[in-house]
């Protein structure tokens, strides 16, 4: 990994851990020297739910082989996750085992808590940790969490930015669109598109008599009485790094080559289905950009195609992780660029036609099928075609009694169904749709504004929506995607 400036944070950082300080994935969040007469190294794994081609685990087992010292990776699955309900659990919970045995082969330790046990701080004393390093997460929970356990611990804390390809803090701030930010990402690609080494740790840990540690293969939600199990697990998509790759192999073999033409087509194999892996963090961009490249390298046919993937996996999802990590109201219309802003606001009491409620939307209960068709794939198999995203969430914004409104209910409807959701990329995707964030000014319009315009009827012709419709209702009972 390449080096940069040492943090600022970093300087009572001991010298034979100052390169690894240096590093610009790395936050020094807690500063100081490792614990004299710790026995341990912990990682704090939570974003970043990987055993291999982590740049979080990397930089522990470096740490861990510089003190001499066995690695830990501690799970802590807490009950009351943000917005989460039993299909994220339960597609979390199918990726545990991938993790340990990933983690085995690099004779690292793999540690489960769960509610009452699960306190961080009272296993780092338990194990008797040296130093505590954790993945980055920018959403405001998650980033709180981390700002608080940075206070309370007594041992040097760091955090990695492992699912990015080029780290957030590179870029400093907020940028305001693609065209900004893509040519700044490009310049900085060669510095970091290179695969990572999965290190070995050089020590073993032994757990003592009686240790406890949740079984993976066990339900880690068994018992908890307040968890959400409405929304029930998919069959669409099975969770785990194992899972991810195959699917990214399929992509790459199969789907790939055709992908600058199919990526906009609901009713066909066009996409590459990888974000519910990626938000949990089964696979990382890295780990996928460099096998696009590498079937380009063997077949230079591919290039366009894998030129339009990578704008959206590289820019346009970085642009989402930039967006949440800078902008504190990311989930509020108080994001909205001022143009937006003034826009809306003086079409706010614009008429309209058709106002539903959550639940008729929810449902899928509203007179445009194309729309409830969209609901419905987001309900019963935990993702929606991106292209019908857009259309979904300007469509909540025509049938909103305001934008603060539509917003909402996006939100809620994204985060409670979508595999992929409490993700930067939803969040950013919705603020673009209702709020013009990330662009530019359009023909002013009901309700509207300057903000861009689909309507059922263009976005109807441009793929063959009847028979995206039939699909998603044939398929409703069995779960599976086409």
């Amino acid at each position: 990994m390449p080096l940069g400036t040492l943090n600022a944070e970093a300087e009572t950082v001991p010298a034979s851990l100052q390169h690894l300080a240096a590093n610009p994935r790395v936050t020094v969040r807690r500063n100081g020297a490792p614990k004299a007469d710790g026995a341990c190294v912990v990682y704090w794994m939570q974003r970043a739910e990987r055993g291999l081609n982590n740049a979080a685990v990397d930089c522990s087992v470096h740490v861990a082989n510089v003190l001499e010292l066995p690695l830990l990776v501690y799970f802590s699955a807490i009950s009351n996750f943000p917005g989460a309900n039993l299909r994220h659990y339960a597609f979390l919970n199918q990726g545990l085992p991938d993790i340990e045995a990933d983690l085995a082969e690099r004779n690292i330790a793999f540690v489960v808590r769960r509610p009452p046990g699960n306190s961080l701080e009272n296993f780092l004393d338990e194990v008797n940790a040296a130093i505590l390093i954790g993945d980055e997460s920018p959403c405001r929970e998650p980033e709180r969490w981390r700002t608080v356990t940075a206070r309370r611990i007594r041992v040097p804390f760091w955090t990695v930015d492992a699912d990015v390809v080029v780290p957030s803090k590179v870029f400093g701030k907020a940028q305001y669109a693609a065209h900004v930010l893509r040519p700044r990402l490009h310049r900085e690609l060669p510095n970091y598109l290179h695969a990572l080494q999965n290190p070995r740790a050089e020590h073993e840990w032994k757990p003592p008599k009686n240790f406890d540690s949740y079984p993976v293969t066990s339900d880690i939600t068994a018992g908890w009485k307040k968890l959400d199990r409405s929304v029930k697990p998919v069959e669409s998509f099975t969770g785990g790094s194992q899972a991810a790759r195959e699917r990214l192999e399929h992509f790459v073999q199969h789907v790939l080559p055709t992908y600058d033409r199919n990526r906009n087509q609901p009713t066909v194999d066009g996409s590459s289905r990888l974000s519910p892996y990626l938000h949990f963090g089964h696979i990382g961009p890295l780990e996928i950009v460099l096998a696009v490249n590498a079937a380009v390298s063997k077949n230079p046919s591919l290039a366009k195609p894998r030129d339009a993937f990578c704008d959206e996996i590289l820019v346009w999802r970085e642009l989402a992780i930039n967006f949440v990590k800078y902008t504190p109201a990311y989930d509020s219309v108080d994001c909205a660029e001022p143009w937006a802003a003034r826009s809306l606001a003086e079409h706010a009491h614009d008429r309209r036609e058709w106002n539903y409620t959550r639940d008729r939307l929810e449902r899928g209960e509203t007179h445009d099928e194309l729309w409830n068709a969209a609901q419905l794939q987001m309900v019963n198999y935990g993702w929606m075609h991106n292209y019908l995203r857009m259309y979904w969430a300007k469509k909540i914004l025509e049938w909103s009694a305001s934008p603060a409104t539509a917003l909402e209910h996006a939100i809620f409807l994204n985060d409670r169904y979508e595999l992929d959701g409490r993700d930067p990329g939803g969040y950013a995707g919705i603020a673009w749709a209702i709020l013009g964030k990330f662009d530019r000014p359009w023909f002013d319009r009901p309700i509207f504004g300057k903000v861009r315009y689909m309507s059922g009827g263009s976005t109807g012709k441009k793929f063959d929506s009847q028979g995206y419709i039939r699909l998603v209702r044939a398929n409703a009972d069995s779960g599976k995607l086409w």
